[in-house]
């Protein structure tokens, strides 16, 4: 690639240590709150204590796919290409749209993984004995599950015959079958998080240096709030057998942490850091085109048409259930686009 030369103080100038009260409290409150907008879904959906009415977990689930897919063009797809054009940089990176062209190039291998996955998966089944339908469950099949909708329970539950008279053995088929679908799906959340888990880094390393903290410190709790508030809600529709259960929690504090992560380390090199710098620039441009990537795909594809297009149930349900369904999810999608007018 091309050669670059990284003056510290390019795009930035020295970097002001102003608000540093604040900026250490900031690791603390965006901390909860990120981590509270992830965990209230999935905590809420999982326990019986809490007599959340279904249509709040309705919402929350199309709010968050509207966020998920406003958070891959307004928050990342832009600072990627953005930060391609930094005057930082050199000529001959600005001769090739290296945002544009990482992003297609991400959102193809996590097609490709897909469609790998899917076929191997099929043969799988099909040694067992076992067939699935993809149009089943508004999900593309049992092995693929990037924020996961429905169960993706095979069609009809085989039985080796000679397993027929046996519960133990059917039993532990079934497990086969689930665990299968489980590690997959397991996978599936480690593929989605990581489209926001890098972005989330980068930003709370900018806000520790940033000059125009206290517009960028609200502006961010609102934005991984509601973030964190889309990837809960996929989290809880998981469907995964008891004992992997627990992923989704420690998915959703993971994604809670990393921004605190982000600005701790930021504090940290805050007298070398600069976001504005080339290395800083090249960086943050490929990490936000790939995640960028990985989210357009798993928004429109996994989300937005398995959930409507290829969704039997919401073909087939009321205009008021569908309306509510598309009217929150562009509310999702049209609160986090505003909000990259500060961030």
């Amino acid at each position: 690639m091309a050669s670059l030369t990284d003056d510290p103080n390019c795009g930035m100038g020295n970097v002001v240590d102003t608000h540093l009260s604040l900026r250490v409290a900031s690791i603390f409150v965006i901390g909860f709150f990120s981590t509270a907008g992830t965990l209230f879904p999935v905590l809420a959906r999982s326990s019986n204590r809490l007599k959340v009415p279904d249509s709040v977990f309705q919402f929350s689930k199309y709010f968050g796919s509207g966020v998920i897919i406003a958070t891959a063009f307004i928050h990342l797809l832009a600072p990627a290409i953005e930060a391609f054009e930094s005057t930082c940089l050199s000529a001959s990176w600005h001769s090739y749209p290296w945002a544009l062209g990482l992003c297609l190039l991400s959102i193809f291998a996590i097609f490709v993984s897909e469609l790998l996955a899917f076929r191997w998966g099929n043969a799988k089944l099909a040694q067992m004995g076992e067939m699935h339908d993809p149009r089943k469950n508004g999900h593309a099949s049992p092995q693929c599950g990037y924020g996961a909708t429905g169960t993706s329970a095979p069609i009809k539950p085989p039985t080796d015959p000679e397993c027929a008279s046996d519960s133990s053995c059917a039993s532990r088929e079934a497990t086969e079958v689930r665990g299968g679908s489980a590690a997959a799906k397991i996978v599936g959340i480690a593929i989605l998080e990581f489209g926001v888990l890098l972005h989330s880094i980068l930003v709370g390393m900018t806000l520790a240096v940033d000059k125009e903290f206290k517009v960028l410190f609200v502006v961010l709790l609102f934005h991984q709030t509601f973030e964190g508030l889309g990837l809960g809600a996929r989290l809880a529709y998981l469907d995964l057998p008891r004992q992997y259960a627990h992923m989704a929690i420690m998915a959703a504090l993971v994604f809670g942490l990393s921004t605190s992560l982000g600005i701790a380390a930021g504090l940290g090199v805050k007298t070398t850091y600069n976001p504005g710098s080339a290395t800083a620039s090249i960086v943050s441009g490929v990490m936000d085109s790939i995640s960028a990537g990985i989210l357009i795909y798993t928004g429109l594809v996994e989300l937005l048409a398995h959930e409507f297009l290829f969704n039997e149930e919401m073909m087939n349900a009321s205009n008021g259930k569908l309306v509510f369904a598309v009217s929150s999810m562009f509310l999702g999608c049209a609160l986090m686009a505003l909000l990259g007018k500060w961030a």
